[in-house]
């Protein structure tokens, strides 16, 4: 199969899982397509928005259109990280007596993982994903056990309820690719989430896409050349972020203490090609980097006093350092 028809196929896959999704989720078009985008990047993905807005149904129905195993873990204060990695069990061979250890796998061993709340568990729980999501192995008792591949984690949390809650780790935001924000629906989406989740009707999603296909597509998107001026923008932009370097943007020395790391400017290129292909150009261009700016950005950035105290949001500082940083 020459480039234009994978390309063609990854194409496909998109829309035939958009169609899918579409079926149980009104409107979010956006969100779904940076969802999909971070699928077929090799990305991660953290959500976040307010309680009623179907971000556990979105990943469970993205995970229902794909051939691939799916575990949703409920992150609660008493998770302990065993309970996501496994745990070893000492056996016994009741024919020779002989005990030994025996590695039982947890939840984490799947292809796609529901990272529910993932912020309502302490940092020693949070921190067993942190292999996981980088290296996709998981080290216990001494051993080192692959993961499947692929390996995707979509993690939610809710941003307005912070009592008993325990903030991602910078280290550990850093893992995800796009931090996205679910909003509220239209009011003619709202409508239609009214009129179809309060009838009798079931609507049953189609598997569109296997393994072999996701891992197909994470190794077309690294194919995609990108030309130099692309790969200079994406990682001045980053550069732009850091507070002290003597590169940041105005804004960033307003705002920020703290910048981006070489994450961003790889997720950047990445998430640009992937958007590319989607759309079916051969390689991306500088409004893919300015249109994926903001959920890579958002969650690698520490604010200062003087943004909080003025109530200048994350998104405002990248959309103005994205009017300042030119191409």
């Amino acid at each position: 199969m020459d480039d234009a028809a994978r390309i063609d196929a990854l194409r496909e896959d998109f829309h035939a899982m958009r169609s899918e999704v579409g079926k149980i989720i009104v409107g979010q078009e956006a969100v779904i397509e940076e969802m999909m985008i971070a699928l077929f990047a090799g990305g991660h993905v953290l959500l976040e928005g307010v309680p009623g807005l179907a971000k556990t149904l979105l990943i469970s129905s993205l995970a229902q259109v794909m051939d691939l195993s799916f575990n949703r873990i409920q992150f609660t204060p008493d998770l302990m990280p065993s309970d996501i990695t496994g745990s070893e069990i000492l056996e016994e061979d009741h024919g020779t007596g002989h005990r030994e250890f025996r590695f039982i796998k947890g939840p984490i061993f799947a292809n796609v993982i529901l990272a529910d709340e993932i912020n309502r568990t302490p940092p020693k729980t949070q921190a067993a994903l942190l292999q996981a999501m980088q290296e996709r192995q998981v080290t216990t008792g001494g051993r080192t056990f692959d993961l499947d591949n692929p390996f995707f984690v979509l993690a939610t949390q809710n941003p307005i309820e912070q009592e008993g809650t325990y903030p991602l780790p910078e280290a550990q935001l850093d893992r995800f690719m796009f931090n996205v924000r679910i909003d509220y629906p239209t009011y003619e989406d709202e409508v239609n989430i009214v009129e179809s989740t309060t009838g009798s009707a079931e609507t049953e999603l189609n598997k569109v896409l296997d393994g072999a296909n996701v891992l197909g597509n994470q190794a077309l998107v690294r194919q995609v050349p990108v030309a130099e001026n692309i790969t200079s923008y994406a990682v001045r932009l980053v550069r732009a972020t850091r507070v002290g370097s003597g590169e940041e943007a105005g804004p960033a020395k307003e705002y920020l203490a703290w910048g981006a790391g070489p994450r961003a400017a790889q997720y950047l290129i990445l998430g640009a090609k992937t958007r590319a292909l989607l759309d079916g150009r051969p390689t991306p261009d500088l409004e893919d980097i300015r249109r994926l700016a903001l959920p890579v950005l958002r969650h690698r950035l520490v604010s200062n006093f003087h943004a909080e105290a003025e109530s200048i949001s994350k998104d405002q500082i990248v959309n103005m350092i994205l009017g300042e940083v030119t191409p």
